[in-house]
């Protein structure tokens, strides 16, 4: 079943780029391995996927020694004692979400000589229960993120609140979009899972997060 969605969110990815003239080849699948056995998730890497996402750093570590040959990135909020076991881990942290964890990262980076790519989180939705940089905060937070030698910023993320429909989704990753076009042209956008993943990519996702679509 499980190749059998991976082949089915493939097809959905090439539907949505062929109408909008985009490369699907240009989007990267992250596969969500959060509370899935390693069983599963070794079917997922059989089946094709190279990048898996993991939302806890403990969940991360147990699985992390039996699948190999993939990068594991960091998709969700990451708390600062938990960043020197992230730094073993991760290629990619996606949920920066502050300038004092990205201080924290940059510390243990610098310790066992690391440049670690990161994605600054944004709160483009109201909802309490989101993490992230207020967006009329994350350019002042980027000057001083700039300056530490051992992060190399690659995007930004959000997550888009819970809605009936994808279409209502919209909004919040195209407000990720224009923050992009404002800072830097160039950096990719982490934005769209299982619900909406096909508007995020409509309105310019580079890296799509899904978990339920692959493993039911």
């Amino acid at each position: 079943m499980i190749k059998e969605n991976i082949l089915r969110v493939r097809e959905r990815i090439a539907s949505v780029c062929a109408r909008i003239k985009a490369d699907p080849q240009k989007i990267t699948l992250v596969c969500v391995t959060k509370g899935r056995p390693v069983e599963q998730v070794l079917e997922a890497v059989n089946s094709g996927i190279r990048y898996l996402g993991e939302n806890r750093v403990q969940e991360a570590k147990d699985k992390y020694g039996q699948v190999p040959a993939v990068e594991w990135q960091m998709v969700g909020h990451l708390q600062l004692n938990k960043v020197k076991d992230a730094l073993k881990i991760f290629g990619l942290i996606h949920s920066v979400d502050s300038v004092e964890l990205a201080r924290e990262i940059n510390k243990y980076a610098v310790k066992i000589n690391k440049i670690q790519d990161i994605l600054l989180e944004v709160k483009t939705s109201p909802e309490d229960t989101k993490f992230g940089f207020k967006p009329e905060a994350l350019l002042d937070a980027y000057k001083e993120i700039l300056s530490l030698a051992n992060l190399r910023v690659k995007g930004l993320m959000t997550i888009a609140p819970a809605v009936d429909k994808p279409e209502e989704a919209r909004q919040y990753f195209s407000r990720l979009r224009d923050l992009r076009e404002t800072l830097n042209p160039s950096w990719v956008l982490s934005m769209g899972m299982t619900d909406d993943f096909e508007v995020a990519i409509e309105e310019g996702a580079d890296i799509i997060r899904l978990g339920r679509a692959i493993f039911g």
